[in-house]
């Protein structure tokens, strides 16, 4: 009965991390289509716009387009760390949380992934001007909010012996 239930919510886990990036990469071939070569468009004026942006980076714009070869190593390695996480969390009440965290944090590097390998480059297009932040997309949100949240989770939530019952992170004695 624990294997099929298990089963049942890596089964939830995958469809829900596909359905993030497919909202994901539609944002984004939404944007491509309407803003490529466009104006902006302002939602907010003065706070937040849609700008079309080809971001050749890291999120945010940092790192520069020669260390691409950097996010087509790691994040493969990432995802294969955090997948193992999802199936160590599956099925287990007490890492329920951990284990959505780790399913938006998968969407989101898969997300920005799946630009990095086809087109070489990731589409940005959320600008919030009224702070000149810098231009982002939904896959990035994901990874913000959900690394925000892995940390508020381990340092105020989970402890050494939890980790230690799922076999992560393993101290001695």
């Amino acid at each position: 009965m624990k294997n099929i239930i298990k089963i049942k919510q890596l089964t939830i886990a995958i469809v829900s991390i596909l359905v993030l990036i497919g909202i994901d990469q539609i944002s984004k071939l939404l944007v491509v289509k309407h803003l490529k070569n466009k104006t902006d468009l302002t939602i907010i004026p003065n706070v937040l716009e849609l700008h079309y942006l080809e971001n050749t980076g890291a999120a945010f714009s940092i790192m520069n387009h020669n260390m691409m070869w950097f996010f087509y190593i790691i994040t493969p390695v990432i995802c294969i760390i955090l997948f193992y996480i999802l199936w160590k969390t599956a099925g287990l009440k007490k890492f329920k949380l951990l284990h959505w965290i780790t399913v938006v944090l998968i969407a989101g590097a898969l997300g920005n992934y799946i630009d990095r390998i086809y087109q070489k480059y990731v589409v940005d297009f959320i600008y919030f001007k009224l702070i000149n932040f810098p231009v982002f997309n939904v896959a990035d949100i994901y990874v913000t909010c959900s690394v925000a949240l892995l940390f508020i989770t381990i340092i105020f939530l989970y402890s050494d012996e939890d980790f230690n019952e799922l076999g992560l992170f393993k101290h001695g004695n």
